[in-house]
């Protein structure tokens, strides 16, 4: 049951704020409150010391005092802050989180440059036909959740909890 909560939340709680982004340009609070309560849930079942959860809880914090500074200066919206650092309560402090913030990093600006030549393209007149792409046309953000959903989904085998529950599936 454990490895199911970690194999699908994580996840699904990835994915649907990326499309929430891509089709709302704001990332729910729920969405960081799921990805919190659901390593608190898990947590005590996967194994780690204080010790190490006390670091999971580090990456968080420090992860959140950074995008809050980001977000108060208007560089970072409020959603991705939120979601980067409940995010990174999966990671911890370690590799796992280096390569959350490096592959979304890398993602967020590919994704950007795609959109800023997709936005001044001769395709961009007839991709406006569509609601979803006019709304991407016309916006000037860039939905960075889908970067940070990117770099989550690749830096999740690395984290404990996926550890542990590919180890219990194995037997």
């Amino acid at each position: 049951m454990v490895a199911a909560v970690i194999m699908v939340v994580f996840p699904f709680a990835m994915i649907f704020a990326a499309l929430s982004d891509v089709f709302t340009m704001t990332i729910g609070n729920r969405i960081s409150v799921v990805l919190i309560g659901a390593f608190l849930l898990v947590s005590p079942f996967i194994g780690l010391s204080w010790a190490d959860f006390g670091m999971h809880v580090a990456a968080f914090a420090l992860v959140l005092a950074v995008t809050f500074g980001l977000f108060a200066t208007g560089t970072m919206g409020g959603g991705d802050a939120k979601l980067l650092a409940s995010t990174s309560l999966w990671m911890g402090v370690g590799p796992a989180l280096t390569t959350y913030l490096l592959t979304a990093t890398v993602a967020g600006g590919l994704f950007t440059l795609f959109l800023v030549l997709f936005r001044k393209s001769s395709f961009a007149v007839y991709a406006g036909e569509v609601p979803i792409l006019r709304r991407l046309i016309d916006e000037k953000d860039v939905p960075y959740g889908v970067a940070l959903a990117v770099g989550g989904l690749v830096a999740f085998p690395d984290t404990a909890a996926m550890g542990w529950a590919l180890a219990s599936l194995a037997g």
